[in-house]
This record gives C-alpha cells, sequence and structure tokens, in this order.
C-alpha cells in the first residue's frame, strides 16, 4: 500500500520539452489544469500528495518518476539517459533526503531513468534502453542487493522506457501490449493484453487498488474494470505530447 506521493508542478518551458511524439506542442494552461486534477485523484486514491514547485531549467522535470526510485528501504536517485535531464536529481536530492530513508545514487557511465524500473513485491525489473544503459542496470543490481532486494534486465526493442509497454497492477497482474506479450521473463505473469490502438493506456498505474487510467482508451479501461479493479480515468493528452504518462508524474511510496 502507498500512503505518499510527490508531484512536480509543470513548468512554462515545458513547450520545448524533449518528444518524439508528433502531437505537437503542449499547451501549457491545460498541462496545468491537468496536473492538478491528477493530484486529486491521488488524494482519492489515499494518498498524501508533496507538491513541488516547477523548475524553469529543466522543461521535462514534470516528469519526476524518471529522477528517483523510491524503494520502502531506501531512495535512489538516478543518472537520466538524456543530457538535459542530467542535473535533474540533483536538484531533487533535498526533498529525498528529507523523507529519511538511506539515499544512494546512480553514477556515470551509468545511466538510467526510474520510468525503466518496475517493482513486483522485492523484485525490480530494469528495462535496457535508451535511456538505461547496462551499467546503470548493474548499479542499480548492487544497490538494490544491499537492501535484500533482487533485480534483473529486460532489453526493450520499440519503446521509450519499461513502464511504456507495462504496468504491474499487483496480484500477478501485468497490462501490456506489444513487445512485452512474448518477453520470456514476463511468463509467469497473467497478462491484460493492450490492443495496439491503445498502446498509450499500456502505461497505467495501480494505486492501493485503484487503477488509474489514461482518458479515453475504452477497451483498456473495460478490461481493466472486468478484472476486478476501481478505475480512474485522468486525462493527460497534454503530458502525452512529451512522451509522458500517468506514471511519469509521480513518485509513490
Amino acid at each position: 500500500m502507498f500512503t505518499t506521493a510527490i508531484v512536480k508542478t509543470p513548468c512554462r518551458n515545458m513547450i520545448n520539452g524533449i518528444s518524439t511524439a508528433n502531437l505537437g506542442k503542449p499547451d501549457y494552461d491545460l498541462a496545468l489544469k491537468q496536473h492538478k486534477t491528477y493530484i486529486h485523484t491521488l488524494e482519492k486514491c489515499g494518498l498524501k500528495v508533496m507538491v513541488l514547485d516547477a523548475d524553469e531549467m529543466f522543461p521535462d522535470s514534470t516528469f519526476i518518476e524518471d529522477a528517483c526510485l523510491i524503494t520502502p528501504r531506501c531512495a535512489i536517485l538516478t543518472n537520466p539517459g538524456d543530457a538535459s535531464r542530467r542535473d535533474e536529481p540533483l536538484r531533487l536530492s533535498k526533498t529525498i533526503q528529507g523523507l529519511g530513508l538511506p539515499v544512494e545514487s546512480i553514477q556515470t557511465p551509468g545511466t538510467l531513468d526510474a520510468g525503466d524500473i518496475m517493482m513486483v513485491k522485492d523484485h525490480y525489473f530494469a528495462g535496457l534502453s535508451d535511456r538505461t544503459n547496462a551499467q546503470g542496470a548493474s548499479q542499480l543490481e548492487t544497490i538494490l542487493k544491499k537492501y535484500d532486494y533482487t533485480s534483473s534486465t529486460i532489453t526493450l526493442e520499440s519503446v521509450l522506457h519499461l513502464k511504456t509497454g507495462i504496468s504491474y497492477l499487483e496480484n500477478n497482474m501485468l497490462l501490456a501490449f506489444g513487445e512485452f506479450l512474448t518477453k520470456p521473463e514476463l511468463k509467469g505473469f497473467n497478462i491484460l493484453k493492450v490492443d495496439a490502438d491503445e498502446a498509450y493506456a499500456a502505461n497505467s498505474v495501480w494505486i492501493n487498488g485503484n487503477v488509474l487510467v489514461p482518458k479515453g482508451f475504452f477497451k483498456t479501461k473495460k478490461m481493466i474494470q472486468d478484472s476486478g479493479y476501481r478505475v480512474f480515468e485522468v486525462d493527460v493528452s497534454e503530458f502525452q505530447k512529451l512522451d509522458g504518462g500517468l506514471s511519469c508524474l509521480s513518485l509513490r511510496f
């Protein structure tokens, strides 16, 4: 069960964030409204939400998940794979130090975006991607071992981050599409198959028995509801324009 979330207010400079989506530039005012709704939804799921100020130096910094991995036993400041985001964990470090957990960090030449990390109980799957390299995943494994966790890697073929394509919904249930439907590393899960035309909805978020699903993906929403979850639809259209999704927008612990 999660009790807390940390989010970071979108900055005006977000319109210049990294994107391969080809969906146009985000509307900043609409992004702010959507972000506030996202916060309210987290609160509906029983979380206390800590809201950090916007940081104009980092257009993508509202995607706070990439900068830190918080486990029940430690926090790990990452080393983002895109150079423009490399200092985001440093800007976040004071907040993380204040959580009362041991704080570790990923060091160059290792790179790691926490959007590539999926927690399944005491095991952590690390996606090897354009943002997370083998050295970063190896450092993560070493750190996690200190706290009695295990980890393993999955090589990504076509998606930005691991959690672009899969979401763990607890109870051995995995939401997945595309390449993740046949990954041998995932064969032990009960997989809910997301259709290709709703691939964006594979990035949904389990929080305390609820699942946040991006708005407008009706087949995926119904499939999750039919599996016994309470579903909240959240419109994140302006963040989708920056290759971001529901999980990217918060640290949940």
